[in-house]
């Protein structure tokens, strides 16, 4: 059996190593032996003449990155060399899939914080909206499909439709494609995984960042590591920050977090992480504007509507103890445990397009904007515990780095609503579902916008009762194995069962239903690297995911968004929705490693599509009728480019189409919230060694709203697409100076061109969120 190095428990600072460490043991013993040689003179000159000449390997420092993230590529802030997921045993330029990994310095540098905002600017990325209960937190669209579920954090998944910050974030993993032995069900399109700071006796440090700006902008955090002795160290993550949205004010966001990890290394063969996580966001939010309908654009220059109520609270805690022990040189040994509790709730105002009724004594019949209350709250806590084996060994003359893993995990999910009352006087009638019925406009009968804009409905909140309550319990085995067959060729196999229990307790027009079935879902993907040059490599994979029928936790019985109704019986005999994926792609790892170059060309099928039949508000059900698929290429372009030129590029070049439908009117249409083309260009340019400035581009063309995974609306009576969100380009500048070895400043200006865009719209045109307007912001680093 082959051995790894003396000290073989698994930790962040091994990754800094060269991957090949018996080059640098070439190095030592090769320096030992000079000088060994140059001591041992007794013999004089003569001897050392009849002596043959000794050759010295070359010695070679490396710089090492700015910032203290283990997994990033030295001298290549914006590269990452290795996951911060163990799992994946190989460098990032040698594993047979698409990874997108944005480090710490890279998201710093672009000036986004929230995990909405870094994630959604990348290519292949958009994001999804909702009506009520699904509304709001992250949700995201990858390569077409939802994966609001599929957020994982160190590789355990992240449950809950919550706020997420990047303070406490080493870097960020995106996997595109369907990967289901990795993160079991789910990740239809992929999976987000952010990898947190962890302590470490490395070093000592402490980096506090103080930031100001338009928009009533502040931004103050602390990262705080210190090598207590020789083997524990503390981690102290500390943040708060308020800004109004920028040209939307009073809507706003504030955040409260902090993350503490401690580290005890009991030897070199066992050690244990603990960490803590906390973060309170409290958001006055701002819904957008509207999308005139058949063909329209989405209305610019609408005024703020934010009520004086209205709010969007997440609250996290969260949990982790992790024991990493090295059993012997080739068996290591894995285990983490996670509890964590998240509380989300809301109450906001929507805005829409409408007309007067005719028995509006005002305007009857002009044009106007009416507003509207959604809401919904949200509990979630969970424990999962995973256990992770790792054996490097030697069979048959083949090289394996094998992985074992179990997982027990168990989510639970208590959904409600408030109970909201208007207290405002109306001043408006408009027509509606039930008919005409007296409201709130915010235009007056000239057409001008109404006084008091945010406090028109005057509303009275009480929290109401649980309407779902959700709970599914799994039973993970995985086995991996990747296989180097020779210098060229490598094989990545692997194989993984999910065995589940799932119950939803729902009310059904106020009756209590259950929704319960336990089912197996078996998934596998399959991997081939052709080594053809020492740099450069061509792979071919095979993957699969498989997603439960109402596995979204906040949907509760409603079929209009994806989640269980009809008749119970049909749920256990439905079928899983399964994905297949098939990637051709080359990496290229060039510049002595500090730029990857990677292109694929992808292939995502989605069968058994969980469909609503009929009318989406019906007691009909939903049935696994549909089918799906996505093509398309993704290029990127991540380092160095020069020792004072770094970016980070990728372009996405995709393609639709519903192949497959309970409506026949949706085959060969394409998916909603889905954009064929995307873009996302950082640069960075070293001017002197103290001054640097940068830009980052995003580009996204158009998309067009409905239900995700589902057809994008289409009007048959003007042949077009219902509901456009047009296409956009933002430029964002950068700046920093180093004022001091401790000291740094950085101005960030964000869309500088005051682009009018738009991130995602509603299926009915409704909750088009706006991006960001102009804003700049100045901070301060100082280390010590």
């Amino acid at each position: 059996m082959s051995s790894n190095s003396s000290t073989a428990v698994r930790r962040p600072v091994s990754l800094r190593h060269p991957s090949r460490p018996d080059s640098a043991n070439a190095t030592r013993n090769a320096l030992a032996l000079g000088i060994s040689a140059a001591l041992a003179g007794g013999g004089g000159a003569a001897h050392a003449q009849d002596a043959e000449p000794i050759e010295l390997d070359t010695l070679q420092v490396e710089e090492r990155t700015i910032d203290t993230n283990p997994y990033a590529e030295p001298g290549a802030p914006y590269k990452a060399r290795v996951s911060g997921d163990p799992r994946h045993v190989k460098e990032l330029a040698e594993t047979p899939q698409t990874i997108t990994v944005l480090t710490q310095t890279q998201i710093q540098e672009s000036g986004r914080s929230d995990l909405r905002s870094i994630v959604q600017a990348q290519p292949g990325i958009t994001l999804g909206t909702g009506e009520n209960g699904n509304a709001f937190g992250d949700r995201y669209v990858i390569r077409g499909h939802e994966a609001r579920s599929d957020v994982f954090v160190d590789g355990l998944r992240d449950p809950g439709m919550t706020t997420r910050e990047s303070f406490a974030v080493e870097q960020i993993e995106i996997t595109k494609g369907p990967s289901s032995t990795f993160a079991g069900r789910g990740s239809t399109g992929g999976a987000i995984n952010s990898v947190t700071k962890q302590a470490s006796t490395e070093y000592d440090f402490t980096r506090v960042q103080g930031g100001g700006g338009t928009d009533d902008y502040h931004r103050f955090s602390v990262d705080s590591n210190q090598k207590l002795s020789e083997q524990f160290a503390a981690r102290v993550n500390l943040l708060y920050k308020f800004e109004d949205v920028p040209d939307r004010n009073p809507a706003d966001r504030k955040r409260w977090g902090a993350e503490v990890s401690g580290l005890y290394q009991f030897s070199d063969r066992l050690e244990v992480v603990a960490d803590y996580y906390y973060l309170n966001a409290k958001d006055d939010p701002d819904l957008g504007t509207y999308i005139v309908p058949d063909g329209g654009s989405p209305v610019g220059n609408i005024p703020v509507y934010t009520q004086d109520e209205d709010f969007l609270n997440t609250e996290v805690h969260t949990g982790t103890f992790r024991i990493r022990y090295a059993a012997n040189d080739w068996l290591n040994i894995h285990n983490a445990t996670r509890y964590g509790t998240t509380d989300n709730g809301y109450v906001v105002t929507g805005a829409r397009g409408t007309t007067r009724a005719p028995s509006d004594r005002f305007a009857p019949g002009a044009p106007t904007i009416s507003l509207s209350t959604h809401q919904g709250w949200q509990e979630v806590d969970y424990l999962v515990n995973q256990t992770n084996l790792f054996a490097d060994f030697s069979f048959l003359n083949m090289d394996h780095q094998a992985l074992f893993s179990i997982e027990y995990s168990d989510l639970g999910v208590r959904n409600g609503v408030y109970n909201v009352t208007n207290n405002g006087t109306t001043n408006c009638v408009t027509a509606g579902r039930g008919g005409a019925s007296p409201g709130f406009c915010l235009l007056d009968a000239g057409g001008n916008t109404v006084s008091q804009v945010d406090d028109l409905l005057q509303r009275q909140i009480q929290r109401g009762g649980v309407d779902a309550d959700y709970d599914i319990e799994t039973v993970s085995v995985a086995l991996m194995d990747t296989i180097d067959v020779t210098d060229k060729w490598s094989l990545f196999l692997g194989v993984r069962l999910d065995s589940f229990d799932y119950r939803n307790d729902v009310l059904v027009s106020g009756t209590p239903t259950r929704f319960a079935y336990s089912d197996e879902l078996w998934n596998g993907h399959a991997g081939v690297v052709y080594q053809f040059l020492p740099s450069a490599n061509v792979y071919f994979t095979w993957s699969t995911s498989a997603n439960i029928n109402g596995g979204e936790s906040d949907v509760g019985g409603n079929c209009g968004y994806g989640g269980l109704c009809g008749d119970t019986t049909q749920v256990p005999a439905s079928d899983p929705e399964m994905t297949t994926n098939l990637e051709l792609g080359t990496k290229w790892n060039l510049l002595g490693g500090k730029l990857l170059a990677t292109a694929a060309l992808f292939q995502i099928t989605k069968d058994d599509v969980m469909e609503s039949v009929g009318d989406d508000y019906a007691t009909l059900g939903t049935l696994n009728t549909g089918e799906n698929r996505v093509r398309g290429f993704e290029f990127s372009l991540v380092g160095n480019i020069t020792r004072d030129l770094s970016t980070q590029f990728g372009l996405a070049i995709m393609e639709s189409e519903v192949r497959d439908s309970f409506d026949p009117d949706n085959i060969g249409l394409r998916l909603s919230n889905f954009a064929n083309d995307s873009l996302f260009w950082q640069l960075r340019y070293q001017l002197t060694p103290q001054i640097a400035f940068g830009s980052t581009v995003s580009y996204s063309s158009e998309m067009y709203t409905g239900q995700p995974d589902s057809a994008a609306g289409y009007n048959t009576a003007i042949n077009d697409y219902s509901y456009e969100v047009p296409d956009y380009t933002v430029l964002d500048l950068f700046a920093t100076w180093d004022l001091t070895e401790q000291a740094q400043v950085r101005v960030n200006v964000g869309n500088v061109t005051n682009e009018d865009y738009y991130l995602a719209g509603y299926r009915s045109g409704a909750f088009t969120y706006i991006g960001d307007a102009r804003n700049a912001r100045v901070t301060l680093t100082y280390s010590f």
